[in-house]
C-alpha cells in the first residue's frame, strides 16, 4: 500500500519541546503565584510518565507539597498555572527559542510537495500546537495539515489509541495508509493500538523507552527523510 498520510506527535517528535519550552516555562509559572517549585531537565524527565501539563501539576502538588494540595483553591491554582505556563510558553515560541529538531522541518516539506498529507495527533493544547508551527514554518503553516488532534479532542490520554483514531476519521483513511511518527513509548502504543505503522525518533527523555513493535527506531541525530519512511511504510504493508 501506498503512503498518504504522515502522522507527527509533536512534544519530542517535532522538536524538543518538553525540555526547552514546557519545562522552562512551567518553572516561570510557579514563581510567578509564589510556588518555590522548580523541575530541572533530569527531574521532568520522570513526570513525562504522567501525561497531560495539568495532570503533572496535579501530581506534583499530591506527592510533593500537601500544603499546596490542600489549599481550598488549588483547582483554580491548577488552571491559573497552567494559563500562565501557556502564555510563557507562547512567549519561547515567538523569541525562536524552540526550533524544530533537525530535518524534520524539511520532512514536513517534502511529504507536502509530493502529496503525502500532514495530519497531528498531540496531548498538547491547540494553540501550542499552532504556534510551533506557525513560529517554525511560516504563518500559515497549520493549514498544510488536513487533520490536528490537540489535549481538547481525546478525554483519554496517550497510551490510549483515542487520538490517533480521531484523527484516522478526520483524514478519511485506512490505518495502514498512514505511518505515525513518535518518540515515546506511550505514543507508540498508542498508535499501533489504532493499527497505525510507526516510526519512533527518540529524544533525551525516551531513549531508554521499550520500542517493541516500531517499524523503526532512531537516535535523534539520524535525518529522517520521506524516502526513508516510504521504505519503511512499504515494508510494514508487506510483512
Amino acid at each position: 500500500m501506498a503512503l498518504r498520510a504522515l502522522i507527527f506527535d509533536v512534544d519530542g517528535t517535532l522538536a524538543n519541546t518538553e525540555r526547552d519550552g514546557h519545562r522552562p516555562a512551567f518553572n516561570a509559572a510557579f514563581a510567578e503565584v509564589g510556588l518555590p517549585w522548580h523541575w530541572d531537565e533530569a527531574y521532568y524527565g520522570t513526570l513525562l510518565d504522567v501525561a497531560g501539563g495539568l495532570e503533572r501539576i496535579r501530581y506534583y502538588a499530591e506527592n510533593f507539597d500537601q500544603a499546596t494540595r490542600a489549599r481550598p483553591d488549588f483547582d483554580d491554582l491548577l488552571h491559573r498555572i497552567h494559563d500562565i505556563k501557556t502564555r510563557n510558553y507562547q512567549r519561547l515560541l515567538a523569541a525562536g527559542a524552540i526550533p524544530l529538531r533537525a530535518d524534520i522541518g524539511q520532512l514536513i516539506c517534502d511529504a507536502r510537495t509530493d502529496g503525502v498529507r500532514l495530519a497531528i495527533a498531540s496531548s498538547s493544547k491547540l494553540e501550542n500546537v499552532v504556534g510551533l508551527l506557525r513560529a517554525n514554518l511560516g504563518p500559515n503553516a497549520d493549514t498544510w495539515f488536513d487533520a490536528i488532534a490537540s489535549g481538547s479532542v481525546a478525554a483519554a490520554k496517550k497510551p490510549s489509541p483515542e487520538i490517533y483514531l480521531w484523527t484516522l476519521k478526520q483524514l478519511n483513511l485506512p490505518p495502514r495508509d498512514c505511518l505515525a511518527v513518535e518518540d515515546s513509548s506511550h505514543g507508540l502504543a498508542a498508535s499501533l493500538a489504532a493499527g497505525i505503522p510507526t516510526v519512533i525518533t527518540v529524544s533525551d527523555y525516551t531513549i531508554n523507552e521499550n520500542f517493541d513493535g516500531a517499524r523503526m527506531v532512531l537516535p535523534e541525530t539520524e535525518r529522517v527523510s520521506l524516502e526513508k519512511l516510504r521504505l519503511w511504510h512499504a515494508t510494514a504493508s508487506t510483512s
